[in-house]
């Protein structure tokens, strides 16, 4: 195999799981819990076909190939510098027959893509609108938690034309938009059919939530059991380790 091509801000991070890595920058945004358990929470089916919008440096595209048989993910990122990252990692992986990456902005996917063409599609999207919180100084950063480059209608309204009929848009959020996230769905006709709360601490609130929507799906939503993050001491809850494969 030919050296690992790394630039001076970058690390490589081991993924824990089938030997995988991943190339984050040093100084920039890397990936979270969230993207973790949303890759959990997708359970894509035996031979699906994958979209992953706002891919960032891939870590959900290489967390799904890894985990599920899927036939085919395809990453969607607008930062032209996360894509080369996510390619390499990719790259060092040997996942190039299952994984692509391409810059492109969420806005447009009309134009790149068949409408009814993805059996899934997956988002972390950026949680905050202009008006939540200070923007961070660091340009990466800021794309990647305020809604700078895409708003939630667009990430809605892009998985609308990307999956088939029954196909699943499976996102991780804020609870604090939770209902703005359903309407949302709603309007463009994606059903919601499953939900998640996730809690620090079983006496804290929700900081995140999971939900999995149906393209004209029937109404109605399950509300699964509460995912609990931190035991009081602090380490993690038995589930979440059985999440990060460290049963």
């Amino acid at each position: 195999m030919d050296p690992i091509k790394m630039m001076p801000d970058e690390r490589l991070d081991d993924l824990q799981i089938k030997g995988y890595k991943i190339l984050q920058k040093t100084d920039g945004f890397c990936f979270g819990m969230d993207a973790v358990l949303l890759s959990d929470y997708a359970k894509p089916k035996k031979g699906a076909k994958v979209m992953d919008l706002c891919s960032g440096t891939g870590i959900i595209p290489i967390l799904l190939e890894a985990k599920y048989p899927v036939s085919q993910v395809e990453g969607l990122e607008y930062q032209e510098r996360f894509v080369e990252m996510a390619q390499r990692s990719i790259q060092i992986n040997g996942q190039e027959g299952c994984i692509s990456m391409s810059q492109g902005d969420v806005k447009e996917v009309r134009e790149h893509y068949a409408q009814d063409s993805f059996d899934v599609v997956t988002c972390n999207p950026p949680y905050m609108t202009g008006s939540h919180g200070l923007t961070n100084e660091d340009f990466s950063k800021a794309v990647a938690r305020h809604e700078i480059l895409c708003s939630l209608e667009d990430v809605i309204k892009a998985s609308k034309w990307l999956l088939k009929p029954t196909g699943h848009l499976v996102m991780v959020h804020r609870p604090f938009r939770l209902a703005e996230i359903l309407y949302m769905l709603k309007q463009y006709k994606l059903e919601p059919k499953r939900m998640r709360l996730v809690y620090p601490y079983v006496d804290k609130e929700p900081n995140m939530v999971l939900i999995d929507a149906v393209k004209g799906g029937k109404q109605r939503i399950t509300v699964d059991p509460p995912l609990i993050v931190y035991n009081k001491d602090g380490s993690y809850t038995e589930e979440i380790y059985k999440i990060y494969g460290e049963e």
